[in-house]
């Protein structure tokens, strides 16, 4: 795929990530993710507590609970519990990966990572660079 039309789908792809994280409870910051692989989205998810919790994220204290699943976390366990592989595969996501989710990535295979906004610490990123995952950072994207 060329450069021109890969920017396109990467914008749209990311563009479905944000209304994806729109779905989370969280107050503090609501993140989303796709997994599209062979141009076909294969799981999708977004930051928010375990299955059978209360949907709030944050402690009485407004800090966020230990136990709440990043958005990309809950992309590749969906894609863990289904026949799909994310080998070879491109996540999409609002914000780049923690330490702990970058080392989820890169077990899982996922080859790509487009994300627009920067998390406050890099380190998630350097690591899958090194690991040899290409990274396209979109910042400017529009609503």
């Amino acid at each position: 795929m060329n450069s021109d039309k890969q920017l396109t789908y990467d914008i749209a792809y990311l563009r479905m990530a944000k209304e994806w994280a729109k779905l989370s409870y969280c107050r503090r910051r609501q993140v989303g993710a796709l997994i599209v692989k062979d141009k076909m989205i294969i799981s999708d998810g977004y930051n928010g507590t375990p299955t059978g919790f209360e949907n709030v994220c944050e402690d009485e204290n407004g800090e966020t609970k230990w136990y709440v699943l990043h958005a990309e976390a809950n992309a590749i366990l969906k894609v863990a519990a289904s026949t799909q592989s994310c080998h070879g595969a491109t996540l999409y996501i609002t914000m780049s990966p923690c330490q702990q989710c970058s080392k989820l990535i890169h077990q899982a295979g996922i080859k790509r990572l487009v994300y627009q906004e920067l998390y406050k610490d890099d380190s998630g990123v350097k690591f899958l660079e090194r690991a040899g995952v290409s990274i396209t950072h979109l910042p400017n994207l529009e609503s």
